[in-house]
């Protein structure tokens, strides 16, 4: 096993790059970029960073240089043949040869696309522009890359013995949620937190820990890297991303109603089985279910990432029993700002009314809060979204007005096609 404190002490960007593999990736990712390079490979997308915590001053603690060498590094990279054999060969969601010969053939070839950083203030301006296929895989690499830098920027200022405490004390506060996430019966949990995570290493080590620990609790991890290296589950489906841009394509109200049932139409003729998981709440979870075509009701099951996560349970169970379906036959993933109290409080009251899992994030991968000098290790809240399409602005309204991105007037009048009303307010905290 690695000794992370002593890897750290040494750390060296030349040799110990933050992305190490076009495939330290989220799984969901590759699916959803076989589905575009198929239905909309010449789009043009752009994405930029945005940085939900203010206070998080990334330019003055990150320095411009290396953060430029960690994303030219990036560029570099290519998949490697034996992660082209696993991607071809392995079987995901009890399916083979989940990735088409055509797009693998396009993803050995690929290099990611150049990417434009200013300095605004004390933060960064990081945006990717060109054809969606190529720039949706910068979402991830640049998170991972703005994250752990700020992580090490902080450690830097550490003695080597104060890093080996400091990963003692991580260590057992893992491990301590651990052992109370094993008091849970029948338990099904995954690793979702590459784009937050405190290091890449960290991670692994976090996925190693959950392995030991929880047996067949633990189902699997989002990071594809990771799953391939210790021989688990890549788990993913879809995300935002996909109604964000079909939304913004959209020419009159009408079509934009229709846009998030459209991207899943095209999902239903693609996948099946636990693929087959719905997001609602990219324009409003309550509008989206009130509207959906009866077909929908027969998948799998919904993912529950932003709002009050009982609430959109709940609505979820009455909206099944409405359309005729059993909801004790359905799955509910929950993936919002978990942490074992929410964990344990969510599984308490759904487990047996429906089929309940967690996507554990940044509160697996990056829970150094109270270890460094001014909180200075805390997560905080980055995300890196699709900003426009053909030239138009995207909108994401979501459950929680908190986590709303695009300009004013768009998400007014995403509100009103919607028929979205007052929203309850959550702080956003990872």
């Amino acid at each position: 096993m690695v000794d992370i404190a002593t890897r750290v002490y040494n750390q060296n960007w030349k040799i110990d790059p933050i992305v190490r593999s076009l495939i330290d990736t989220d799984f969901y990712k590759l699916l959803m970029c076989q589905s575009v390079l198929r239905n909309r490979p010449d789009t043009t997308v752009a994405f930029s960073l945005i940085n939900r915590t203010k206070t998080i001053p990334l330019a003055k603690l990150i320095d411009e240089g290396e953060l430029r060498e960690q994303l030219d590094h990036v560029r570099s990279l290519s998949l490697t043949r034996g992660e082209s054999t696993w991607l071809r060969g392995n079987t995901f969601y009890g399916k083979r040869q989940m990735f088409s010969s055509s797009f693998m053939e396009w993803f050995e070839a690929l290099r990611l696309p150049p990417y434009h950083l200013e300095r605004r203030g004390d933060q960064f301006e990081l945006t990717f522009e060109g054809k969606w296929p190529e720039v949706m895989l910068w979402e991830i690499p640049a998170l991972a890359v703005l994250m752990e830098l700020r992580s090490r920027a902080v450690l830097a200022t550490m003695g080597k013995f104060e890093l080996q405490v400091l990963y003692a004390r991580a260590m057992t506060r893992l491990w301590e949620k651990i052992e109370r996430l094993r008091r849970i019966e029948g338990l099904k949990i995954a690793d979702f937190g590459t784009r937050r995570r405190h290091s890449f290493l960290w991670q692994d080590w976090a996925v190693q820990a959950m392995i030991e620990g929880l047996g067949n609790a633990f189902i699997g991890t989002s990071n594809c890297r990771i799953a391939m290296r210790r021989d688990i589950e890549a788990i993913g489906t879809n995300a935002h991303e996909l109604p964000m841009v079909l939304a913004a394509l959209a020419d009159t109200d009408e079509e934009l109603r229709e846009a998030p049932y459209k991207v899943l139409a095209d999902w239903h003729e693609e996948h099946s089985g636990n693929l087959r998981i719905i997001l609602p709440d990219t324009y409003g979870t309550e509008g989206f279910l009130r509207n959906a075509p009866d077909w929908l009701a027969g998948w799998t099951g919904l993912r529950v990432d932003s709002g009050d996560p009982f609430d959109g349970a709940e609505t979820a169970i009455r909206w099944w029993k409405d359309r005729g379906e059993d909801p004790t036959r359905k799955l509910v993933i929950f993936s919002d700002g978990l942490d074992v109290e929410l964990i344990e409080a969510l599984h308490a009251r759904f487990a047996g009314r429906v089929k309940v899992s967690f996507g554990w994030g940044t509160l697996l991968t990056n829970d150094f809060r109270g270890f460094a000098p001014n909180d200075g290790l805390a997560p905080f809240s980055l995300v890196c979204k699709a900003v426009s399409a053909n030239g138009r602005p995207t909108v994401k309204l979501s459950d929680n007005p908190n986590k709303a991105t695009g300009p004013a007037d768009e998400i007014a009048r995403y509100k009103r096609v919607f028929g979205v009303g007052e929203q309850q307010s959550i702080d956003v905290v990872v």
